[in-house]
C-alpha cells in the first residue's frame, strides 16, 4: 500500500449490465417516445443489482428499526465508541464482515446494516428494489439518531458517497473510512446512456426527472464539490483505494482525498474493488485509523 498523490480522470463506468436486446429496444423507442425511454432508464437507474437477502454476520444482536414504507434490518456487536459500516450500491452489510472482529477486539461498538431495498431490509420511498443517494443517506442518519453518535463510518463503493452527502447534510461523526469510494455518480449516467443505447436529450430528461424525484439539485450529489465548497468541521478521513478498481475509478479516490481537508490516501495495486474490503493490511489501516487518537 502507498500513498498516491492526486490526478484528475474522466473515466466512467455503468453499474447495469443491460439484458440482450434492451439496448436496441431503448434505441428505437427514443425515437418515438424519449420521456418514456427516460423514465425507464431511471427505473433502471434506482434498481440495484446483485443484492442479496440473507446478509447476516455472525454473531452480534439483529435488530430492526421501522422507516418510511419499510424497515431497516442490522446487528450490533461489543461495546465502546460507536462505528458504523456502510456499504454500497447494490450491496449487503455482510460485504463489511472482516471489520467487525478487528474492531470490537480494539473496544468498538460496531453496527453494520443494509440500506432500503438492499439485503434483508424492507422497501425504500419507490418501491421494492428501488433506491436513490438521497434516500441512502437519510437512512444512515435515521439509523445514528436510533442507535447514537458515530464515532467513525467505515465506508465502501458508493456508500461513501451517500455517508459524505449524509455529512454535508448535517450528520456528525468523528473519523471516517472511504474505500472504494464514488466522488461523484453523475458523469457515469454517460456511459450508463451509452450502454442502454440512448442519447443525450434523453439523458438529459432522465437527468431533469432523477432532480425532481430526489427533490434537490443533481450538483448536491458531486460530494468532492460539496467537501471542497463546505464551510465547516468534517470528520478526520482516510481514502482507500485500488488502481485496478473497474467500478470505481482511483481518480474518484483521489479527488476525494484532495478535496477533504487532512485526508489521507492509501492506494493498494490488485485488490479490486470487493477483494479490498477482505485484505488483511487494508483491514488493519482502517482499524488504526478508527482507534487513533
Amino acid at each position: 500500500m502507498t500513498v498516491a498523490s492526486a490526478q484528475k480522470s474522466t473515466t466512467v463506468r455503468s453499474h447495469v449490465r443491460p439484458p440482450r436486446g434492451l439496448r436496441t429496444a431503448f434505441s428505437l423507442a427514443e425515437r418515438v417516445a424519449p420521456a418514456l425511454v427516460a423514465r425507464a432508464a431511471f427505473f433502471l437507474w434506482c434498481r440495484p443489482t446483485g443484492t442479496r437477502r440473507t446478509t447476516t454476520i455472525p454473531g452480534g444482536t439483529r435488530w430492526t428499526l421501522p422507516l418510511g414504507r419499510g424497515h431497516v434490518v442490522g446487528q450490533t456487536w461489543g461495546s465502546g465508541p460507536r462505528v458504523y459500516l456502510v456499504h454500497g450500491w447494490g450491496g449487503h452489510r455482510g460485504q463489511l464482515a472482516a471489520f467487525v472482529e478487528p474492531l470490537v477486539a480494539a473496544g468498538h461498538e460496531v453496527v453494520a446494516f443494509d440500506a432500503l431495498s438492499h439485503g434483508e431490509s424492507g422497501p425504500g420511498a419507490f418501491g421494492p428494489r428501488q433506491a436513490t443517494m438521497p434516500e441512502m443517506a437519510a437512512t444512515l442518519a435515521a439509523v445514528v439518531a436510533a442507535r447514537g453518535h458515530a464515532h467513525a463510518i467505515v465506508t465502501h463503493s458508493f456508500g461513501g458517497s451517500t455517508t459524505t452527502l449524509a455529512l454535508l447534510d448535517g450528520l456528525t461523526a468523528d473519523r471516517v473510512v472511504l474505500v472504494a469510494p464514488m466522488a461523484d455518480p453523475l458523469p457515469y449516467t454517460r456511459d450508463f446512456a451509452e450502454v442502454l443505447g440512448f442519447g443525450e436529450s434523453t439523458r438529459q430528461r432522465f437527468l431533469a426527472l432523477m432532480e425532481r424525484r430526489a427533490g434537490r439539485p443533481l450538483t448536491d450529489f458531486d460530494v468532492a464539490r460539496g467537501v471542497e465548497q463546505l464551510d465547516g468541521p468534517l470528520p478526520a478521513a482516510l481514502v482507500v483505494h485500488d488502481t485496478q478498481d473497474k467500478e470505481a475509478h482511483h481518480a474518484d479516490g483521489e479527488r476525494l482525498a484532495r478535496s477533504w481537508p487532512g485526508a489521507r490516501l492509501v492506494t493498494t495495486t490488485g485488490l479490486g474493488h470487493r477483494r479490498i474490503l477482505r485484505d488483511p493490511d487494508v483491514v488493519a489501516e482502517v482499524v488504526k485509523h478508527v482507534t487513533a487518537a
